[in-house]
């Protein structure tokens, strides 16, 4: 799932639900937009079906319901793994884990950010008697409860192994999750258009953002909240047990049977429109040539490649705030599971916010919203700053007062305006600048790079915040604490390693810093884009 800038758990979504707290944008969740070459799929089947809507009525949203139910629940089951996987940063976190750990982890998050470049694939290649997009379907929904049942199994000793928890193979094993999920996301994305009738095709992308957000929250918030013993002691249970309600070994084996389960009843009982056979295969495998040399030349003109390097660096200013901020709060002692509730009362904001913005957004300036909500957006980097280095003062015993929480959730209300105001005005731009021609294929890269362009600043904000971290060992004269060695040896020696500036203070003000630059400087240069005729943004593929 930003929305791929969005979805947003509290490290940081591509287009994240609202539980991704002070989330990056660009990470975790899937873009909620169709799979590359799905537009003009879509095309294709309004086209093909023209002279066959003319003799045979189109059916009304109640003929196909069970299609739209289908939809809804294949979105739902791909949202379960990536909310999965946003759970466990937390987790970690709560196991005192290394940010460089973290970042490391974050790896996880990329593969809806570039499924781009094996989307061609997936469109082309397929067995014509199974089914175009049962073909990827079936086997990666299969492997995805396979690989469920197997963390079922194993997370635990991943988690609490000798010496930390095993990052590594956490890493391995849900970075592989996600990746399925993102394959079968171009899938069902593609069958999408075939399995809803022309009247209907709409309500593809209806059951895509209620499903995958669904999907999340299960994954995520419920998660989280059912597994801690604390949530599930206060307002769930009436005797107390040192167990949440749910473990991740049951959650983990409870969706992979439904995987497995679900996935065998779609390959024995729904059928697909079967394609036309014949040179069908032969003229698929050479638009997947194709669509790369298009993406290629797409790239190579002047303005887009502009575009494209001011996207890639925009979010640098926003790394440490958006990927970094969650996991410091959690550190300070924030139960992971409030912040993770914080979704719920976001949920409206995050409806209403992209209706509103898209008033401002509308006409030939769109980039102009972008650059006034930049510095906005640094500003509340730097809050969150200073509400990391509060939240210590306010805990007690009891926990945190609602207080706190509230200013919390105002906080981050006012990080989701200037974000979506951000990812708004830069959507209306994508649409604007797209050439017709190939709008899906020029849309999908320009989504492609603004993700990346949360992704890596996200994760080198992780990487970055230990080596700038300084701390100093007390109680053992002599020893320091410049590694985890140097640690051990401090307090074997009866100290205690004492963090003396933390690197997230540093790293806040650098970004910070960098934004502004970024903000004077190429932030006019993303402006005068705007100014750029027409032409300068069409593709001569011939050329």
């Amino acid at each position: 799932m930003e929305h791929s800038d969005s979805y947003k758990h509290l490290n940081g979504r591509q287009r994240k639900l609202a539980g991704a707290y002070f989330s990056n944008d660009s990470r975790g969740v899937k873009d909620r937009r169709k799979s590359p070459f799905d537009p003009e799929d879509e095309l294709n089947l309004i086209s093909e079906s023209d002279s066959e809507g003319a003799m045979h009525p189109q059916p009304g949203i109640r003929a196909e319901m069970g299609n739209v139910l289908l939809l809804l629940f294949l979105y739902v089951l791909q949202g379960i793994p990536l909310g999965l996987a946003g759970s466990i940063p937390l987790i970690l976190q709560s196991k005192s884990v290394t940010y460089k750990d973290q970042a490391f982890f974050s790896f996880v998050f990329w593969p809806f950010s570039l499924k781009l470049f094996w989307a061609p694939l997936v469109d082309a290649l397929y067995f014509t008697r199974f089914g175009r997009r049962k073909s990827w379907l079936v086997p990666t929904q299969y492997l995805l409860g396979l690989f469920m049942l197997y963390l079922s199994a194993r997370v635990d000793s991943l988690l609490q192994s000798e010496g930390g928890p095993n990052v590594v193979a956490l890493t391995a094993v849900f970075f592989m999750l996600a990746f399925l999920a993102a394959t079968q996301d171009i899938a069902v994305d593609g069958w999408a258009l075939t399995m809803l009738s022309r009247e209907n095709v709409g309500y593809a992308s209806t059951c895509n953002s209620v499903g995958q957000t669904a999907g999340y929250f299960l994954g995520n918030v419920l998660f989280l909240a059912l597994e801690s013993p604390d949530f599930c002691n206060k307002y769930i249970r009436m005797v107390p047990k040192e167990t949440g309600i749910v473990t991740l070994p049951d959650f983990l084996f409870f969706w992979g049977v439904v995987f497995m389960v679900s996935t065998t009843l779609v390959a024995i009982l729904k059928r697909e429109n079967q394609p036309g056979r014949g040179r069908r295969s032969e003229e698929d495998t050479q638009g997947v040539m194709e669509t790369y040399r298009l993406l290629l030349s797409i790239t190579k003109m002047p303005a887009v490649f502009t575009f494209c390097v001011l996207l890639l660096t925009a979010k640098v200013g926003f790394s440490a705030a958006d990927a970094v901020t969650g996991l410091k709060l959690v550190e300070a002692g924030v139960p992971k599971e409030q912040l993770a509730l914080l979704a719920v009362p976001m949920v409206p904001l995050q409806i209403l916010l992209p209706l509103v913005i898209s008033k401002y957004t509308a006409g030939p300036r769109p980039l102009d919203v972008f650059y006034k909500a930049f510095p906005f957006r640094l500003i509340i980097g730097l809050l969150f700053a200073l509400l990391v280095w509060w939240t210590p003062s306010v805990k007690h015993d009891g926990g945190f007062p609602v207080y706190y929480f509230a200013i919390v959730l105002l906080s981050y209300a006012v990080h989701q305006v200037a974000l979506y105001s951000m990812y708004v005005a830069c959507m209306a731009f994508h649409a604007k600048v797209s050439d017709p021609l190939i709008g899906g294929t020029y849309m999908t890269l320009l989504n492609t790079v603004t993700n990346l362009g949360g992704n890596w600043p996200s994760t080198v904000a992780l990487w970055m915040v230990d080596p700038l971290t300084w701390k100093e060992c007390r109680g053992a004269p002599g020893q320091s604490c410049g590694s985890a060695e140097e640690a051990g040896l401090c307090v074997k020696e009866g100290g205690a390693c004492v963090t003396t500036l933390d690197g997230y203070y540093v790293e806040s003000a650098v970004c910070v810093v960098i934004g502004v630059v970024w903000w004077v400087w190429l932030g006019k240069k993303m402006k005068k884009l705007q100014e750029q005729s027409p032409s300068a943004w069409k593709c001569r593929v011939n050329q």
